[in-house]
């Protein structure tokens, strides 16, 4: 356990504001928190990417998890969706964490990226210039590996691979939001264990615990935008942070 004492109140200020914002935008979207918070570790920290991706995970674990339980309580969650992509996304998550650890995974990382900045602007296109029609998904389960694979390998990707899939396909965005945020608690979990296995459990560093108290603070009101937030303007929103996030994490990759 860290030794709370050590750790300089201005100095994990930042990392709680930064934690607090990623996750009101992930707890609303569906996607983001990762995305945010490893690009501040790798970047500014400059820790090694498969140290950030167990950092982000071994948070997600407790953001995801009131997350999951606020969704839950405002009847965001679609459960047989949520069946249908728990399974893929762990086997995906558990790979990913394992090829990490192995490999230098950034070598895919910049085609997913220009995958998911077309997926973005094809979202803020559709919000845009039509009301998305509501269906059922009918490919579920090789989004959730791809996914939970993505996610494990970037420290973050679980959600604007699935979210942006499943809203293309015309589910409920606050359903998608809602149980796409709820598997990802059971993602997270078995990434950070498939990680702390190879790689050992450290304290949580000053910017951990910063994103940690952060992210658990918005995770509440992240569900409560999700639910109240209209379909037209959430799909514009999503489609606006996807394109946003993954233009910037292509350019970085590109140029790193």
């Amino acid at each position: 356990m860290p030794d709370l004492s050590l750790i300089d109140p201005a100095a994990i200020l930042p990392f709680v504001a930064i934690g607090f914002a990623a996750q009101l935008v992930d707890g609303a979207l569906g996607m983001a928190f990762g995305v945010i918070c490893n690009v501040l570790l790798v970047a500014v920290v400059g820790l090694p990417p498969a140290r950030a991706s167990a950092n982000v995970h071994i948070v997600e674990t407790f953001t995801t998890a009131v997350s999951g339980v606020s969704h839950a309580l405002h009847g965001n969650i679609d459960r047989k969706l949520f069946a249908r992509l728990l399974v893929p996304g762990l086997i995906g998550g558990v790979t990913g964490a394992y090829v990490l650890t192995s490999i230098d995974g950034s070598v895919v990382k910049p085609f997913v990226l220009a995958y998911l900045v077309a997926m973005g602007i094809y979202l803020l296109v559709r919000g845009l210039m039509a009301i998305p029609q509501h269906g059922r998904a009918k490919v579920v389960a090789p989004i959730g590996l791809v996914g939970g694979f993505l996610d494990a390998v970037g420290g973050g990707g679980w959600g604007p691979m699935v979210t942006s899939n499943l809203l293309v396909q015309g589910v409920e965005p606050r359903r998608v939001v809602g149980t796409v945020n709820a598997v990802e608690f059971f993602l997270t979990a078995t990434v950070s264990a498939t990680f702390i296995y190879h790689l050992g459990l450290k304290d949580f560093a000053t910017a951990t615990l910063g994103l940690l108290i952060g992210g658990v603070a918005a995770a509440p009101i992240g569900a409560i935008l999700a639910k109240k937030i209209p379909t037209r303007p959430l799909m514009i929103l999503v489609g606006s942070v996807l394109t946003i996030t993954s233009t910037y994490g292509f350019i970085v990759a590109v140029l790193m």
